[in-house]
């Protein structure tokens, strides 16, 4: 019975031993991803952006709704730096959709660190950025943009209503309200 039990063991290790050398995959040369960075860059978070700075960004964006002639048709959230909506400002035109674009846009533009414009680009690059889509609450459309002070993230604007880039100027005019 020790016997027995002997064999089956070294067949087992065997077995899980040698099932590593069927995992790996090879790196693909063609990927733009296999590289390594030698180092982490980001932009680092602040102190959340406080209700009273949310208007202010909100109405810049909408100032530059104004200024354009486009009709109210804009939905404009402000989120905290975890992405949790802070301010929402509905115009008299936005239609309904538009109300949880504008909200997942700035969740993503806040929990990713970047402009979702960053992701709207790479997902145009082809098969090597096919995963962005399975990210969580992502949202791969222009019109969202982190509102930075000081070099902090505090949070960010998500803009819909328009176009892709009308979306993506009004975010713009919104985020720089703060500098």
């Amino acid at each position: 019975m020790r016997r027995v039990t002997l064999i089956a063991g070294a067949v087992c290790l065997a077995v899980l031993a040698s099932t590593g050398a069927y995992t790996q995959v090879p790196p693909d040369t063609n990927n733009p991803l296999e590289a390594v960075p030698d180092a982490v860059t980001f932009t680092p978070y602040g102190e959340p952006i406080s209700l009273e700075n949310a208007k202010k960004v909100a109405a810049a964006a909408a100032a530059e709704v104004a200024k354009r002639n486009w009709r109210g048709a804009f939905c404009i959230s402000v989120a905290d730096t975890s992405g949790e909506l802070v301010y929402f400002e509905r115009g008299e035109n936005c239609q309904f959709a538009s109300i949880a674009i504008s909200q997942h846009k700035a969740r993503t533009a806040a929990r990713y660190r970047r402009a979702t414009v960053v992701f709207e680009r790479l997902l145009g690059k082809g098969p090597y950025y096919a995963y962005l889509p399975t990210l969580d609450d992502f949202t791969g459309s222009r019109g969202g943009n982190p509102i930075i002070v000081g070099g902090k993230i505090v949070g960010a604007i998500g803009v819909s209503g328009g176009t892709g880039s009308q979306d993506d100027v009004v975010s713009q005019a919104g985020a720089g309200a703060l500098k």
